[in-house]
């Protein structure tokens, strides 16, 4: 069963203030309802015969933790609890932000927050605001600390002003905790390098290359343009080191059980500070062993759940992201599968949705997109999806080899294909994307690029083609309309709502020539903001498309993840069609037309599914009653289409 569902059980009807003596008591039964689960986890991964101490004190330390949480944050857990699955609300609506590349430092944040309430965004991601090395750092992903905040964004008084101000204002905040490894100047890491044998344990340091040779026989790159291999000598130590993402990130070594608690409690300091939500950031690569990929293996769940199982008995108002961009099948997992169903992460990213949704811009198509969406294993009722179509990362091709084959399609061929349409190596394609770490030995590579310059905006703009440029300010619109519509929490990319295009300053810094990535995670545009609604421009259709958009999500029960999806075969492989909540009067019905033509879907399926009604609908999006007088209905390139039951 699912633990947080025997916890709200456990604190009964939401009712009158808790008092700290009944708060105190829910903690101990939450430890309580646990414990067993804790225990099996815990000895599983550390033999009960070797580390029995370290258990007693995994149980100390959740009662030092649970202590320091603010009386504020214990209250807001129990608020939580009596709402259930707070998170499933359709209520959110999310955006990514880099805070220097958005406004400077935490101060200035705090200052935006009506930026994002009139937008209507009340879910923030703010990417690695604590110390990081100064030099190449993977945008903050190489950590010098998991809780202190770095300088260049402010001071610890100022991001707890930041969450109080988000509190008070009902924002969600969601932060990085880079769980896999550390920089190479991380305290830990700087001991190990002293010759402090206590912390070279706490990665996975070799003398020679023996143990390294054994693992790297299975060890894929991750990045094989800027970091070759897995491990990197360190001259300090003498020793080698392994090194999957970059040579200054080491990883962490889980099979030593002082590393699972010291990482614990960064987790709780970190929740502690009032964060809602916590990302684990690449949690696929947790658990290492030779003679496989060291990828999503067994024990790396075994791992997150017992993480999520402590973070539950001090913080059950706060919740945890699954970072995984792994296959389709393997994504499901996450969320708890077998004895950890429901157990594990509460939230994943739909990276299966994301690059289906682009595969249909590129092919005009969506039968990739229904037949992956089908073929998803079905996630526990208590999770969900963080939906998105851009962030700060590439877009990995990450599909299902057989989808791609049923087809009639060769997968590599269309992997070349998809790289070839959106980084500039077609001449007919208006895409203006670029490669992020091609491996010329296997021909695989991803894709990157700003949501508007993917989808034609800025070869438009160049282009000074009108036509083009509504094209395109029509394709963002119905990319974020069906993302909105979709089961899950939808992920803004600071600068999509403005549809900023590639920024290219990147190329002359010696630090970030070689990460294509920075492409998009250009300087917020604030010009432009002061310009919304007096000038007439793309930027203000996007922005003010997106706000109608959200609000009206807001308006639809039927949108919110509880609620049912249904994709439908539309007889017409270029449209999108899926119902929301379709079982009840309530119920969404969803269109979009993926082709540059006009398209059209017979009217006799809406009317079967109860959306029309002697060739009369009703478009939600602008409110317009339609008729249709023949059997068609026609959609015009890239048009979304929201419709209620009739």
């Amino acid at each position: 069963m699912n633990q947080a569902a025997i916890h709200k059980t456990l604190a009964g009807k939401p009712g009158r203030k808790p008092t700290p003596g009944k708060l105190k008591d829910l903690f101990e039964m939450r430890r309580a309802a646990n414990f067993t689960l804790i225990q099996d986890l815990f000895f599983s991964l550390y033999p009960e015969a070797r580390y029995a101490a370290s258990f007693q004190n995994l149980q100390k330390l959740l009662s030092s933790q649970y202590k320091n949480r603010p009386a504020a944050l214990k209250l807001q857990d129990i608020e939580r609890q009596g709402e259930g699955n707070w998170y499933q609300s359709g209520a959110w609506t999310g955006m990514q932000l880099y805070v220097d590349r958005f406004c400077g430092d935490l101060k200035k944040l705090k200052e935006k927050l009506p930026y994002f309430e009139a937008l209507g965004i009340n879910f923030l991601h703010l990417m690695p605001i604590t110390k990081r090395p100064s030099g190449p750092n993977d945008g903050g992903y190489a950590v010098n600390s998991y809780t202190e905040i770095d300088p260049t964004y402010g001071t610890e008084e100022d991001f707890i002003e930041l969450t109080k101000a988000m509190r008070e204002k009902g924002i969600c905040l969601m932060l990085d905790f880079v769980v896999n490894h550390t920089s190479d100047e991380f305290p830990w890491a700087l001991e190990a390098k002293s010759g402090n044998l206590k912390y070279q344990e706490f990665y996975y340091t070799f003398p020679d290359r023996n143990m390294p040779d054994l693992f790297e026989a299975h060890l894929p790159e991750v990045f094989p343009e800027t970091s070759p291999g897995n491990f990197t000598y360190s001259t300090e130590m003498e020793r080698w080191v392994m090194t999957v993402f970059n040579t200054y990130q080491w990883d962490l070594n889980y099979t030593n059980p002082v590393v699972f608690l010291s990482m614990l409690e960064n987790l709780l300091e970190l929740s502690n500070k009032g964060v809602d939500v916590i990302r684990f950031d690449a949690l696929a690569f947790l658990w290492k062993k030779i003679g496989t990929v060291s990828q999503n293996l067994p024990e790396a769940h075994q791992l997150v759940s017992l993480f999520r199982l402590c973070l539950q008995v001090v913080a059950p108002g706060v919740i945890i992201l699954a970072e995984a961009i792994v296959a389709p099948e393997e994504i499901v997992a996450y969320f708890g599968k077998g004895i950890l169903k429901g157990n594990e992460c509460e939230i994943a990213y739909n990276a299966t949705f994301m690059a289906c949704l682009w595969n249909s811009v590129a092919t005009k198509k969506t039968n990739l997109l229904r037949r992956s969406l089908r073929g998803l294993p079905p996630k526990p009722d208590a999770s969900t999806w963080i939906n998105y179509i851009r962030c700060h990362d590439d877009i990995g091709l990450g599909f299902d080899d057989s989808h791609i084959s049923a087809l009639g399609w060769d997968p590599q061929t269309h992997r070349r294909f998809l790289l070839d349409y959106f980084c500039q190596r077609l001449d007919w394609s208006p895409a203006k994307g670029a490669v992020f770490m091609y491996n010329p030995f296997t021909g695989d590579g991803r894709i990157t690029g700003s949501t508007a310059s993917l989808l034609g905006l800025e070869q438009a703009i160049e282009e000074k083609d009108v036509l083009k440029i509504t094209s395109s300010v029509n394709k963002i619109l119905m990319m974020y309309g069906i993302i909105l519509a979709a089961p899950g929490i939808p992920l803004i990319y600071a600068g999509d709502e403005l549809g900023m295009l590639n920024d290219y300053s990147y190329m002359a810094e010696a630090d970030k020539v070689m990460d294509s990535r920075w492409i998009n995670r250009p300087l917020h545009d604030w010009e432009t903001v002061s310009g919304l609604g007096t000038v007439e421009n793309h930027a203000s259709r996007i922005y003010f498309g997106l706000q109608h958009l959200i609000a009206l999500r807001k308006e639809l029960p039927a949108l919110a993840d509880a609620r049912s999806v249904t994709y439908h075969d539309a007889g017409n492989d270029h449209l999108l069609v899926f119902e929301r909540d379709g079982e009840t009067e309530n119920g969404v019905l969803i269109l979009a037309n993926f082709d540059e033509n006009p398209q059209v879907v017979r009217t006799s399926l809406l009317s079967a599914l109860g959306y029309m009604d002697k060739g009369q609908f009703q478009n939600l999006i602008d409110g317009k009653k339609q008729k249709v007088r023949s059997g068609l209905l026609e959609l015009s390139p890239a048009e979304l289409l929201w419709l209620p039951k009739c």
